[in-house]
């Protein structure tokens, strides 16, 4: 979670929501980064977890990630749900719930759906205040305490 924070913090420099992923592979290596870029790049797609899953499929040579695990600082949306299950994807940690608009248990629960034709093992809460703490920062910063959104 520590190097999803720190992709986190990257999104800062182009006022981009701060949410940061990592996928690691079966031996815990890194082989997909992002974090938001949809201010960087007007990309409506660019969510970490788009970004860091294209990133390993990119490494990978394949779009199966089937045996890796995505790590994000945020309860992945809808769209972003949706993305691992296409991915594969076999785990997800996240550490802050989106309660606006999470899709893992919060709002929606996309991935535990049992319609879908794969698993996905979840761990929520994983450093879930630390992970709160850079959202919450950011959006004080913007809009003053007190004051929330869950994905910009």
């Amino acid at each position: 979670m520590g190097l999803a924070l720190d992709e986190a913090r990257l999104a800062l420099a182009t006022d981009d929501v701060p949410v940061g992923a990592v996928v690691l592979d079966p031996a815990g290596a890194v082989i997909g980064r992002g974090h938001n870029l949809r201010e960087a790049t007007g990309d409506p797609l660019a969510h970490a977890e788009v970004v860091a899953l294209r990133d390993a499929a990119a490494a990978r040579g394949g779009w199966r990630l089937d045996d890796c695990t995505l790590v994000v600082t945020l309860e992945p949306c809808t769209m972003c749900a949706g993305a691992l299950l296409a991915a594969r994807v076999g785990r997800l940690v996240f550490g802050a719930w989106d309660e606006k608009a999470g899709a893992v248990g919060s709002v929606l629960d996309v991935v535990r759906d049992r319609r879908p034709p794969t698993g996905v093992e979840v761990v929520a809460g994983v450093r879930a205040e630390e992970c709160s703490a850079v959202l919450r920062g950011f959006f004080e910063g913007r809009r003053g305490p007190g004051v929330t959104r869950a994905r910009g």
